[in-house]
């Protein structure tokens, strides 16, 4: 009989920073902020984060081989209308659906995924961010209070 070995996500500790970044920008052009303001080379991945049948969230990356770090940005925030069909004058509606990546940070539109970066760096980037046109605000997020932090680890 074979056995079933499973690794739990709470065991996969794996070192990385997080930045929160609210913003009514579009996802392409928060990536193009970001890229021009903090000297980043973020492109749009292949393909989306796929959480569930339905709900993906935009991903865009960048390894910086010179100080080996790895950048990515991904949005919090799946838009989906839904069509609610009914009986009367009009036939039916519609609804949008929102989803999160990170649940208890609703607020939040974008979240900034670095790996393997210096202290010093990550909160340098946080300001430049911060000086960026209709970014209301950027902070460095502590990872351990998320309950939903499984969903970044892709």
């Amino acid at each position: 009989m074979l056995t079933k070995h499973k690794i739990s996500a709470d065991f996969y500790d794996d070192e990385f920073k997080l930045i929160a970044i609210h913003s009514g920008l579009a996802d392409y052009a928060i990536t193009y902020a970001i890229n021009d303001d903090c000297g980043l080379r973020l492109k749009r991945m292949t393909n989306d984060l796929q959480i569930g049948a339905n709900t993906s969230f935009s991903m865009f990356d960048w390894e910086d081989k010179y100080s080996d770090t790895y950048w990515t940005l991904i949005s919090n925030k799946c838009e989906m209308e839904e069509v609610i069909s009914s009986e009367g004058l009009f036939t039916s509606s519609t609804s949008v659906k929102k989803n999160y990546l990170i649940e208890e940070r609703k607020e939040v539109d974008y979240f900034l995924k670095v790996d393997a970066v210096d202290e010093y760096i990550l909160y340098q980037q946080v300001k430049k961010i911060n000086k960026i046109a209709n970014v209301v605000t950027a902070y460095p997020v502590e990872i351990r209070s998320l309950k939903s932090k499984r969903n970044l680890i892709f």
